[in-house]
């Protein structure tokens, strides 16, 4: 550990974004002194955050693990308890370990043109803290880490058992043999229901609407085959080159012939429960991917439903009474307990303080550079994955593009780079995630970077388009200084 608490690069957020950067800044930029700063006492992020029963990935392991690290279970839908272990070997394996700072939350960041530094304040278990940077790399993620969206139900105080946010699961939560109501209809609320169906007296899914959802195989039986007969590493770069076209196949059918797309989906629902449960609850009213499509491997939701496990009420909440949830069609359901799987509130910058020579950074009015960094910012990039497709493959673009941006700075003896948006450009501001109407990110206006093209930065029509976007590291918006 650096004594001097002066580092070339602080990463903040040890989960997979921040794992990941970490790896790619020693292979690339192998010179450069780094600490990663995790809030939590464990890595992992939303792996490590998420605790509710049945947690796992919502998309395949062979996109969603790393291009440096094979995934090798069996599992191509993992259980979360899988991914953090997964990611604590990553932080062994590669020595990150001995780089990272538990119980370091990030409270305020200051850039300094002077000095060409950041000054970064952190919260510990011995109090403030302050440290020094050339450049920040934020793998915070995109929601809060203090509790998730959690919209008040008329009546719930009336009710006789625990209501509890899917995000704050408590670890001694008795729901066995008990009559459960899961409020939502993403991916959460179809992880939840099979889990807690399996020791449950009954558990209903409370949807204002339906959401798509996509039955794949939980194990992959081709990468299964591959691992025998060339091996694991092998087998994995083939099978991540599938998928990666698979999803993006599957992504622009959805938007270009949607009435294919939904008849594929709606078949595999119909062959488990039958057309009429398909037709009242899981056909949505929106086109595929204006929202995210959920997975459900192996179609373990819908087996809960066929044998009576689980069971889904379509409508409008009235109110919540003391035994449960009435609709405003007059239908209750009976509960002993009811988890909101109500989603996320959306923040950028892991909800700390930004300012430049005492400017605050309003990140909402700021452009974003190619979905990695800010206008006017110095020395600074964060990270979001693809929304269409598994997170890992963009954060891999990304990182990729910022180690070669600190080598182009070493190569001009440059000190801060900075994205400017040229003074003759008026660009109207886009939506930063193009096209996706999901709730969560309606109510996250004003939190995203405006967007000023319709560059496809988060949701690519090909991945070609990315690797082309993030090519040139010398394009005249970015501003590199001594």
């Amino acid at each position: 550990m650096n004594s001097t608490n002066d580092y070339d690069v602080i990463v903040v957020g040890a989960g997979i974004s921040g794992i990941a950067a970490a790896v790619q800044l020693q292979r690339n930029c192998p010179d450069k002194t780094f600490a990663i700063l995790e809030m939590r006492d464990g890595v992992g992020g939303t792996w490590d955050l998420f605790r509710y029963p049945g947690i796992r990935s919502d998309s395949d392991m062979f996109t969603l693990g790393y291009a440096f690290k094979p995934w090798t279970a069996p599992e191509a839908i993992a259980s979360g308890e899988s991914i953090r272990t997964y990611l604590e070997d990553t932080t062994r394996e590669f020595g990150l370990d001995r780089h990272i700072r538990f119980g370091t939350r990030l409270v305020a960041a200051s850039w300094s043109s002077g000095d060409n530094r950041w000054t970064l304040t952190v919260e510990t278990t011995a109090g403030r803290q302050t440290l020094r940077c050339r450049f920040v790399y934020l793998g915070t993620g995109y929601y809060s880490y203090r509790g998730g969206f959690n919209p008040p139900l008329t009546g719930e105080v009336t009710f006789d058992g625990p209501v509890i946010h899917a995000q704050d699961w408590p670890e001694d939560l008795d729901y066995r043999d008990k009559n459960i109501a899961v409020i939502g209809s993403g991916a959460t609320s179809v992880t939840l229901i099979p889990s807690l169906a399996r020791e449950a007296a009954k558990v209903t899914m409370v949807q204002r609407s339906p959401t798509y959802v996509y039955i794949e195989t939980g194990v992959d039986p081709e990468a299964a085959e591959l691992r025998r007969t060339v091996g694991p590493e092998e087998a994995f770069t083939r099978i991540r080159l599938r998928n990666l076209h698979n999803q993006q196949e599957l992504y622009a059918q959805a938007r270009q012939d949607p009435e294919s797309f939904k008849k594929v989906l709606f078949e595999a629902i119909d062959e488990v429960v039958g057309e009429d449960v398909r037709r009242q609850h899981f056909t949505p009213t929106y086109e595929p991917w204006d929202q995210r499509v959920c997975v459900v491997p192996d179609a373990d939701l819908f087996h809960s439903i066929r044998e009576g496990r689980a069971d889904v009420a379509t409508g409008h909440i009235d109110r919540i009474t003391a035994s449960g949830v009435l609709m405003r069609d007059g239908q209750h359901i009976d509960a002993d307990v009811i988890v909101k799987a109500t989603g996320l509130d959306v923040v950028m910058g892991g909800e700390a303080a930004f300012d430049v020579d005492g400017a605050p950074i309003d990140i909402g009015r700021c452009w974003t550079y190619k979905g990695l960094a800010l206008s006017g910012v110095p020395n600074l990039v964060y990270a979001f994955g693809f929304i269409n497709a598994s997170w890992t493959l963009r954060i891999e673009a990304v990182n990729d593009y910022w180690c070669r941006v600190l080598q182009h700075m070493d190569d001009l003896g440059a000190s801060r780079v900075t994205p400017h948006l040229a003074a003759h450009e008026h660009l109207p501001p886009l939506p930063y995630v193009n096209d996706v109407t999901s709730s969560y990110l309606k109510r996250a206006a004003g939190t995203f970077p405006r967007q000023g093209g319709r560059a496809p930065w988060i949701n690519p029509q090909n991945y070609a388009d990315t690797q082309r976007l993030l090519e040139s590291v010398d394009d005249g918006v970015l501003h590199y200084e001594n």
